[in-house]
């Protein structure tokens, strides 16, 4: 008999892992990520974006297409479980950059960078004024 699990385990579980919620966001900003294109544009290692989808893969969050050309092409795209858990994850999104704020944690340039959507503006309009302000400073 299988032993029951925690729900916050079960998520925490999948989406757990310094780069898991990033890659998720960025395959659903772009739509689908290659994987040499994505270990540059978020400088993570080789093995660590690696490791992380095929846990990803592994926990149905995401689909990963090999095309059978020459060079070999693959690229990842988010299954619907995936689509499913972002607005799960904009809420994760704008909870922290409101709490990193009052707490005057310095937030990430980027993190503005790729959340430009209406959803994200109007959430987090003043804070990224005020961002926009230091830089100018």
């Amino acid at each position: 008999m299988n032993k029951p699990v925690n729900p916050y385990h079960y998520v925490t579980g999948c989406i757990s892992g310094k780069w898991k919620m990033t890659i998720l966001h960025h395959i659903h900003h772009y739509g689908k990520i290659r994987f040499n294109e994505t270990k540059k544009t978020l400088q993570v290692s080789e093995k660590v974006l690696s490791q992380q989808l095929k846990e990803l893969a592994a926990d149905g969050l995401v689909e990963r297409i090999q095309y059978n050309t020459i060079p070999l092409k693959v690229e990842y795209i988010l299954t619907p479980l995936g689509e499913d858990l972002i607005p799960a994850l904009d809420i994760l999104y704008i909870w922290s950059i409101r709490r990193m704020a009052q707490l005057n944690i310095p937030i990430d340039p980027d993190a503005f960078a790729v959340h430009t959507e209406r959803k994200y503006i109007d959430q987090l309009m003043d804070i990224m004024d005020a961002y926009k302000k230091k830089q100018q400073e």
